[in-house]
């Protein structure tokens, strides 16, 4: 199917539109680039032109993206596009190597010391693995009080205020003295959210949350995240490779590849009728009950890696649509329709 676009016009920035308030957090030109850093006698063979310079991993390409304040952004993609990289950018975890991020519409490279350690407290992650973020040498009760008390968050007693964290995720509290092993996944991960929300942050940051969880855990846990953005009014970046979870917890969806953002629109526009030929092939390689008018097309190729990502826009060694200005040019997420936006040549060709 290829994609037909109406007039283009210029876009607000990315999630608002004219006369909107400033959204709560706001990536502009986020990239993140691993490189090895040589050591001595490395860097002198590199000088003497006997050895190449360490290559570099382009995890995050000029990524653009705003999230309103008590919106849920879905941020999907295959493994390896980048996707984890981001998150971690955005909870404060990894460093940008180059890009802007606003929180509450200030930027966080000019905030004080303590403004910014705010505005961290203010943004908190769940992992993907309970287990191996939680850790095991120490009982629940602390893992949870550990940072509140640190930054002065507990007022009154300890034990009560770990008891309404346990309580607010469905743990018993009087399980609060075991530790991590004694629990199954679906707790442990309950366990781990406790602990982000122990410091009251507005904005949480889920990485493959429940990708580690059984099917039928996975539901529960996905309402649990519901019913805790309605009572306390969070804002979430979902990130996950499966496209059925972000259907249905996501308002918003943005898909990512090798680094780039290339499509993002409301979650039911995505799904209903997606623009961009990554997006398209993605969604039909989803799994359907009907299939009996349907045809399946894996996506053809592989992953390019991000230590040589292909020219132009990444995407067109893999993409049936391809054609020259593909190869030589990458495409700007631009907007496409109102709150739509999509990074591909073929818009312009009506």
């Amino acid at each position: 199917m290829t994609p037909t676009a109406p007039t283009i016009q210029p876009a607000p920035p990315s999630g608002a539109s004219a006369g909107e308030p400033a959204p709560m957090l706001r990536l502009e030109g986020i990239r993140k680039h691993f490189q090895r850093k040589p050591d001595i006698l490395r860097r002198a063979l590199i000088r003497a032109g006997m050895a190449r310079p360490p290559q570099v991993v382009h995890a995050v390409d000029s990524v653009d993206l705003s999230i309103r304040k008590g919106e849920v952004v879905g941020l999907v993609g295959e493994s390896g596009c980048g996707k984890s990289t981001l998150g971690r950018i955005v909870a404060g975890i990894l460093p940008q190597s180059g890009g802007r991020i606003a929180f509450n519409g200030r930027d966080m490279a000019k905030m004080t010391r303590r403004e910014y350690q705010a505005a961290q407290l203010d943004i908190q992650m769940v992992f993907q693995n309970p287990f191996a973020s939680l850790n095991p040498r120490i009982k629940i009760a602390d893992a949870i009080a550990e940072a509140p008390a640190y930054h002065g968050l507990i007022e009154g007693d300890r034990n009560a205020f770990v008891d309404e964290q346990l309580l607010r995720v469905g743990i018993d509290p009087s399980y609060k003295n075991r530790f991590a092993h004694q629990f199954s996944g679906g707790q442990r991960q309950r366990i781990a959210i406790a602990r982000a929300l122990s410091v009251d942050p507005a904005f949480i940051v889920c990485d493959e949350a429940v990708a580690a969880l059984d099917v039928s855990i996975q539901a529960q846990v996905l309402n649990l995240f519901m019913d805790l953005k309605e009572r306390l009014d969070l804002t979430y970046l979902f990130i996950s490779h499966d496209l059925g979870v972000i259907e249905h917890i996501s308002d918003r969806a943005a898909i990512m590849y090798l680094g780039r953002i290339v499509e993002e629109a409301p979650t039911e526009d995505v799904f209903r009728a997606p623009n961009h030929p990554y997006t398209q092939a993605l969604l039909e390689e989803v799994p359907r009950i009907d299939t009996s008018r349907r045809k399946f097309h894996a996506i053809r190729g592989e992953l390019p890696s991000p230590l040589a990502p292909p020219p132009g826009c990444h995407f067109h060694p893999r993409c049936p649509h391809a054609f020259d200005r593909c190869r030589a040019e990458a495409p700007r997420l631009r907007e496409i329709a109102p709150g739509r936006r999509s990074a591909c040549h073929l818009n312009d060709r009506g």
